[in-house]
């Protein structure tokens, strides 16, 4: 996207990147008073507690702050702010992931009991559980390889579960392009998924119909 095809919100963030690169406080400021409400409801969308939206908010836009003198106008500000969010979130959530309790610890040092005695026979299948996080690593591999305009729209629709219209207003681009967007993301996806092997593991989710 050609600077002069940017829309009036969208220049108007430009602008204030080049004064905030200039060192211009009030630019940062009024940057993070422009987006910080929306990149929060997105991420508490993803991660569901509150004081971690908080903190990933901010490290969002420490990290967009940083290198704010990469971003060129190609494309809105806001698209290059969401995707930096975005990707710090799902790298947050799997850092998360690995640092899960082992139920094969000890409860206390030298004791023969471990956590596994006190989990309440409710839980999921252990199989189950298996085929259930393969899926989900498959689905999550075929996503990372679209590329960046596709990935950023999946992440926004089925990640965050954002409407179309909240897509488009996040963006600042036509709703129709969302829509086109979305329509080729999900083609490549099940092309993906049809392929030998990747649907011995998972299959298109509901959601993905929609």
């Amino acid at each position: 996207m050609e600077m002069n095809t940017l829309s009036q919100k969208a220049t108007e963030d430009y602008s204030l990147v080049l004064k905030a690169i200039d060192g211009d406080q009030k630019a940062f400021a009024k940057l993070l008073s422009r987006y910080r409400q929306s990149v929060f409801h997105a991420i508490l969308k993803m991660v569901r507690n509150r004081e971690d939206a908080e903190d990933l908010t901010l490290e969002a836009f420490g990290k967009a702050f940083n290198k704010l003198s990469s971003y060129t106008p190609n494309y809105a500000f806001s698209t290059w702010l969401f995707k930096i969010a975005i990707n710090n979130c799902i790298d947050y959530m799997r850092k998360k992931r690995l640092h899960t309790l082992s139920l094969d610890e000890p409860i206390e040092a030298g004791s023969k009991q471990d956590f596994s005695e006190m989990v309440r026979s409710n839980t999921r299948d252990p199989e189950a559980e298996m085929i259930r996080e393969q899926r989900i690593d498959v689905l999550r591999q075929i996503i990372g390889g679209l590329n960046d305009k596709y990935r950023l729209m999946v992440e926004l629709r089925y990640y965050e579960q954002l409407s179309y219209e909240e897509i488009a207003t996040e963006l600042d681009i036509p709703l129709g392009t969302v829509k086109a967007q979305l329509f080729r993301a999900k083609q490549l996806m099940s092309t993906q998924l049809k392929r030998p092997g990747a649907n011995a593991f998972v299959d298109v989710p509901a959601s993905f119909a929609a």
